[in-house]
């Protein structure tokens, strides 16, 4: 029995198990690439920026913000912006972009959450629907019941138990794939937010008053 043939045998519900299967794919390697252009050597970077603004060039400070990726960029960019705001209002608005960063970053999430959970239900769905099948043919067809009037049920029953499965289990583990990935930007975001703090506390205390040039 070929790959065509175990498609037909599963009927519409391994189409959509397959379909859901699709979908968590696409949408891990999606997250995937958005997640690892998003992480960056936030100490370098933020190195660079500092001694830019040092130099009183808030222009130049936006423009390397503008050119490179990733949350920690984006708190830096959106520190600058509110420079002359008081310490703790810096400290909220940078709490508030880093939520909406977060949000960003788990966009989609909540598709792969869903096929893990709905996968398995979908081949069990199929399984009882295949074993209703087999359940009606004995009846009708009682007390002269062929061997081979049973095994098409029963066939659809293993075939979409087994499918959610295939499905479900890789999902769950791409799933934690990209939240261990977001955990570990969003530690790099709290770090970098605290760095950001302290220095807009120093250039802006020390009279540094930035002037665009």
């Amino acid at each position: 029995m070929n790959g065509w043939d175990i498609m037909r045998e599963g009927g519409p519900v391994l189409w959509i198990i397959a379909f859901c299967g699709l979908a968590a794919l696409t949408v891990f390697f999606e997250r995937l690439l958005h997640l690892r252009r998003a992480r960056i050597r936030y100490t370098d970077f933020l190195g660079g920026v500092f001694n830019i603004l040092d130099r009183h060039n808030i222009n130049e400070a936006l423009t390397l913000c503008d050119d490179a990726p990733g949350p920690v960029v984006h708190l830096m960019r959106t520190a600058i912006l509110h420079r002359d705001a008081p310490r703790e209002t810096l400290r909220e608005v940078l709490e508030n972009a880093g939520y909406a960063e977060i949000s960003r970053m788990e966009r989609r999430l909540v598709i792969l959450a869903t096929i893990v959970q709905v996968a398995p239900l979908l081949g069990l769905l199929g399984s009882l629907l295949g074993v209703l099948e087999t359940v009606l043919v004995m009846r009708n067809q009682a007390p002269l019941v062929q061997a081979t009037d049973l095994t098409g049920g029963l066939v659809r029953a293993l075939v979409t138990s087994i499918a959610g499965l295939m499905v479900a289990i890789p999902a769950y583990a791409m799933f934690n794939l990209l939240v261990i990935r977001i955990d570990r930007i969003v530690l790099d975001m709290q770090q970098a937010s605290s760095e950001i703090t302290a220095f807009m506390g120093r250039w802006t205390g020390g009279g540094a008053r930035a002037t665009n040039e």
